[in-house]
């Protein structure tokens, strides 16, 4: 593609890499689902087709190195890179190890130079990573895997649950997908600081957003903004009519909830939060809050607080749809939730777990300013390097009493 000189050959390489990388995405994760919804389509008619599946395991993290590949190609078309003739460093840039199955989702811009550039060991940079893989951990181990022992029970037999415990569900489960995921991001960029490499970053305090839009500046920045260069900005972006700029936030919000599975519970997902931007595209709010939160000083407004608590609960509604193992399951659930307020609950699950999601909210309300929430800036106390450490130290084992609990991250069957 870089030697082509006719646009022509540049669009033929372009497309040719594009089917190539979607047509094995495509194959391993979504040509099953494909098949079953044709034959869904089409029985009402009369028309059987043959029952042809594939029985493939799904590469771990194929679709978060397989969008890495895509923004590479995309980018040489554009001409914001010069195609690299060092295939390690490509490979290197495709495959590195601490992002490889569960992101963040690099750009060639900002990641191959990396590998091209001799890098040297920095001990600020390495001290900063383990403070990050530390902070990772705990949301992990501590937060995201106590929250789900509740979350599976509650999802497991909320026939039978009141609207009490089905919104603890909810908002636990809101709790442990942050943990699971922002979790393994801290790791996988501080890994990365230990060699002097810089990811982008990921998460952004997604849970302090104000209202939907601000949650998806903060939330997955990763994908986000992959999806607004590649698709939401070619279609037109937000520089078009109203009518336009719906179509084609519903575009990218159905295709990420499809990027996450093969489901239908995804694609509503998706579709859920593309219908919570509509309020604010038609009024014009949708770029309303791209300030910090709180700037310049200690606790929000009783209106910010408000609408914060509000944007949560609409999160937190759609992560059931999310969670849920078909829709059947979701309506139901969603049904519960505003309907069995008259079940009364003999317990109530996940009580405990608050304890650790109060401490997450706290620090990372007190470094919502800073690159992530451990970064621990030399203030007050915490300028001695004795308290430092025992910051540490007690980190480090509240994560070890709860190393045996541990479980998969969600993201590595996306």
């Amino acid at each position: 593609m870089g030697k082509a000189k006719k646009q022509w050959r540049r669009k033929l390489w372009l497309w040719g890499n594009v089917g190539l990388n979607l047509g094995i995405l495509c194959l391993f994760k979504y040509f099953n689902f494909f098949v079953s919804n044709l034959q869904a389509i089409l029985s009402p008619f009369g028309i059987v087709l043959d029952s042809v599946t594939v029985n493939l395991i799904l590469p771990v993290g194929i679709s978060f190195y397989t969008f890495q590949a895509l923004s590479y190609s995309i980018d040489v078309y554009r001409d914001k890179i010069k195609p690299t003739r060092d295939i390690a460093a490509f490979f290197a840039f495709i495959s590195f190890f601490p992002q490889l199955v569960a992101g963040p989702i690099e750009r060639a811009t900002n990641l191959l130079p990396q590998f091209l550039n001799p890098r040297r060991f920095d001990y600020s940079q390495a001290v900063d990573g383990c403070r990050q893989i530390l902070w990772g951990f705990f949301k992990k181990m501590v937060v995201a895997d106590n929250c789900a022992k509740a979350v599976n029970i509650i999802f497991a037999d909320y026939q039978s649950m009141g609207a009490v415990n089905l919104w603890l569900g909810a908002i636990l489960f809101t709790f442990q997908i942050y943990g699971d995921f922002s979790g393994y991001s801290d790791i996988a960029i501080g890994t990365a600081k230990l060699f002097n490499i810089k990811l982008m970053r990921n998460f952004n305090a997604p849970y302090f957003a104000r209202d939907i839009a601000e949650f998806w500046r903060r939330w997955h920045i990763s994908l986000t903004t992959w999806f607004r260069d590649y698709i939401y900005i070619p279609l037109g972006g937000s520089r078009v009519s109203k009518i336009k700029i719906i179509r084609n936030t519903f575009v990218i919000f159905l295709v990420s909830g499809l990027w996450h599975g093969a489901e239908w519970t995804f694609v509503a997902w998706g579709g859920y939060h593309a219908a919570l931007f509509m309020p604010l595209i038609l009024t014009g709010n949708n770029r309303k809050y791209t300030n910090e939160i709180a700037e310049c000083r200690t606790l929000p407004t009783m209106r910010e607080a408000a609408y914060m608590g509000a944007t949560f609960l609409l999160v937190a509604v759609g992560w059931v749809i999310f969670r849920a193992d078909n829709m059947s399951v979701a309506w139901q659930y969603l049904n519960r939730m505003f309907t069995a307020w008259g079940v009364r609950d003999t317990m109530l699950y996940g009580k405990s777990c608050f304890v650790w999601i109060a401490l997450l909210l706290s620090v990372e309300w007190v470094e919502r300013h800073r690159q992530h929430a451990f970064s621990i800036a030399g203030n007050g106390l915490l300028r001695y390097r004795v308290v430092r450490w025992i910051v540490y130290v007690v980190l480090a084992l509240i994560c070890l009493g709860f190393c045996g609990i541990s479980g998969d991250f969600i993201y590595f069957q996306f």
